[in-house]
């Protein structure tokens, strides 16, 4: 991406694998062009100056933070993977590629970033995603009616 695009890769979060990225991102002589943020609370905030959010999960079961991510008008690049199609609409919101395609991921996200107008595009669709069909108004009320339905089951059974 480096040699299309400038481009900073921020990592949020910690799990198993941080050790084996920094110690790649060293291997690659990459480490000024990477940071690693840890655990953070403030996550409206950082995503709030973030281009594109990407998403190479190998198991995801929704995609609660792809959702977080369109929320906050932030185009997601991610695999096809558990729900994430659900939050995601392909050329639309962001990109979806096939697990473990990394190439294909790394030319969406060049895509985005040397296209300002598509990713103007993309941030107003996801926005508008999160809102028409994920906003806590729409989704309570499905849960509720979800759980009323398993207890009018149960009490016929």
């Amino acid at each position: 991406m480096r040699k299309s695009v400038p481009a900073r890769l921020v990592f949020v979060g910690d799990g198993p694998e941080r050790s084996d990225a920094e110690r790649l991102c060293r291997e690659l002589n990459v480490e000024e062009y990477v940071t690693f943020l840890g655990k953070q609370s403030a996550l409206p905030e950082i995503l709030s100056v973030a281009d594109i959010f990407l998403l190479p999960s190998q198991q995801e079961s929704f995609g609660l933070s792809a959702l977080e991510a369109i929320s906050c008008s932030v185009p997601v690049v991610a695999t096809s993977i558990g729900g994430i199609q659900e939050v995601v609409k392909h050329d639309e919101t962001g990109f979806v590629a096939e697990l473990g395609d990394i190439g294909r991921m790394a030319r969406y996200c060049v895509d985005l970033l040397s296209n300002p107008k598509k990713l103007a595009i993309f941030r107003a669709n996801a926005r508008k995603r999160a809102v028409e069909k994920f906003d806590i108004s729409l989704i309570v009320p499905m849960y509720e009616r979800a759980y009323e339905d398993a207890m009018k089951s149960t009490d016929k059974g």
